[in-house]
Formats: C-alpha cells, structure tokens, sequence
C-alpha cells in the first residue's frame, strides 16, 4: 500500500493510503432514507458518505442517524423512510481531509472515528482513509 513511500507512517501522505470513492458504498443527498438503509444493511457498514449529483463530499448517514429519524412517541414510523430525504437528516459537520495532507493529521481524527472522507480541494470525494488500513501498516512496520 506505501509503494511511494520511503520514510516513517507519519511522513506519508493521506493518498498512500486511501480507499479509492470507486469501491466506497455511498449515497446521494436525494435519495429517500429507505435506499440509504438498504445501502448500509447490504454493504455492512454502520456509515456511509453522501454525495450530490457533482460527487461533492456533503455528510453522512448512518443506521443510527435514520432510526432516531424515524422514532415516533409510540411506535417506529416505518413509512417515513420512502418520505424521508437522506439531505434531512444526514450529518454535515464530519471530519475531512484533503489527499495532500500528512497521515498524521488523520490519525488525529481516526482516534474518534473508524474512517476519514478524503475529498480534492473543490470537495470531490475522492475515498476514504479507515482505522483498519492505518493499524495494518503499522503493524508491518513494527
């Protein structure tokens, strides 16, 4: 995976280790919460990011996120799911990081979260970075 790359884990770069947005399960801000939570129970992850119509990097929804959407005062509203936009109730203020930017800096924001979107400078996704792919390497370096 460090092909490019000569020194310590810490002097590389975020696209030496990046999963690329191609193998990324995501979702776009128009679509309902039902497509999103079919999207995250058959991928199997727990977040995914979403993107507009251009693949800029806007937020996230997680299975979470959408049952608490979802969560009436005495009973889970399951119709609200086809109603219901991921832009609604996505979350906007997540971590980010640019390609360029050293692994060091998002090792800081792996700490609190299992994988970092990694977007170009005019905010295309572009992948993402995970906690797994970051032990890993360390790992072979020790």
């Amino acid at each position: 995976m460090f092909s490019n790359f000569n020194g310590g884990i810490l002097e590389a770069k975020v696209k030496d280790m990046l999963i690329s947005s191609e193998r990324v399960a995501h979702v776009q801000v128009a679509n309902n919460l039902e497509h999103a939570l079919l999207v995250l129970t058959k991928s199997g992850y727990t977040a995914i990011p979403v993107l507009d119509p251009m693949y800029k990097l806007q937020g996230l929804i997680s299975t979470p996120v959408i049952l608490d959407s979802i969560m009436g005062l005495q009973r889970i509203e399951f119709e609200e799911l086809e109603n219901k936009k991921v832009s609604e109730v996505m979350k906007t203020d997540i971590p980010r990081l640019f390609s360029g930017d050293q692994i060091k800096k998002g090792l800081e924001m792996l700490i609190d979260h299992p994988f970092v979107c990694v977007e170009d400078e005019d905010g295309v996704f572009e992948g993402i970075i995970t906690r797994r792919a970051i032990l890993k390497e360390l790992e072979k370096q020790l």
